[in-house]
């Protein structure tokens, strides 16, 4: 059993069911309070409601929105047998971090994070499928953030549909704080500053993005962590997550990263472009814990360490 306090509440999980006891000050209708105090989006509570899975001092409410007094208790059925189509297929995953609530992995090279039409195996998304059914847990796999295939580090998946909302919204209140570093051809100068420009897709090429000023606004802070010869080792902070966004304003300012062949050159040092997601810092979204996650280099990228 997990007890935990965060915020207005006291939360324990009870078989299927996540039991919430509030503790505002100020009464208010249950949708209101799971909004404001749990963070939860009117889009999930919708569908806990359709599956009966909302229940208020321990009786189910239907359709009523009842008031939320400090001491009163707010259930809902999180961990119920949900079917996924993703094909379980077993390799060995590299855990940073697990508990009923969300899962954190160290992502290698090669590996999509997903499959991109229906029966593709070989990506992370199938063998963390494979970890959930030799758990004995029937959720679906729920991508918190991507990673490129051959990006490799820190990614965040959800286990059930209320921490997928809460760490949605975070991402997207730049509240999830994500850190990569990247080894770059050339020194970049000045050695560290923010590279604030929109991107969009490159017609002449179906894969590549570019900087384009009718694209999607894209912010990413760079800071030198290491000269190396002719190369240099960055430290990368995003505000945005648009698709290649390090890799194609790298590119930009004129400091490709090593082994990227999408927006650089090939390397003989590296198969694969010299990228990696070092950390990962969020507030867990149903504890309120401020967790750190740091995910050790691969081996190819070890002599840039």
């Amino acid at each position: 059993m997990i007890e935990t306090e965060r915020g207005e509440w006291t939360v324990k999980r009870k078989g299927t069911w996540l039991e919430f006891q509030a503790e505002n000050k100020n009464p208010m209708h249950v949708n209101e309070w799971l909004r404001e105090s749990v963070k939860a989006s009117q889009g999930v509570i919708s569908q806990y409601r359709k599956q009966h899975g909302l229940m208020v001092n321990h009786a189910s409410i239907g359709s009523a929105n009842p008031i939320v007094a400090a001491g009163d208790t707010v259930a809902l059925e999180v961990f119920r047998q949900e079917k996924d189509g993703t094909i379980p297929e077993y390799k060995e995953l590299s855990i940073l971090y697990e508990d009923d609530h969300l899962i954190a992995i160290n992502k290698p090279a090669g590996m999509k994070t997903h499959p991109n039409e229906p029966g593709e195996t070989g990506t992370l998304a199938n063998a963390l499928a494979f970890h959930y059914m030799m758990q004995g847990e029937d959720t679906p796999v729920r991508i918190v953030h991507r990673l490129d295939e051959d990006t490799t580090g820190a990614i965040l998946f959800a286990k059930h549909a209320l921490s997928q909302a809460i760490m949605d919204r975070d991402l997207q209140d730049h509240s999830i704080f994500r850190t990569y570093s990247a080894v770059v051809n050339g020194v970049p100068d000045p050695p560290a500053g923010t590279i604030a420009e929109p991107i969009g897709r490159d017609r002449h090429h179906p894969s590549r993005r570019r900087v384009s000023p009718g694209g999607q606004a894209a912010v990413t802070h760079y800071e030198t962590v290491k000269v190396l010869n002719s190369s240099a080792l960055l430290k990368i902070r995003l505000e945005t997550g648009r698709t290649h966004q390090i890799r194609v304003h790298l590119s930009h300012i004129g400091h490709s990263i090593i082994g990227d062949p999408l927006y650089g050159r090939p390397s003989s040092k590296i198969s694969r472009q010299a990228l990696h997601a070092s950390a990962i810092s969020f507030r867990h979204p149903i504890t309120g814990e401020d967790l750190l996650l740091t995910a050790p280099f691969p081996e190819d990228m070890k002599e840039w360490e």
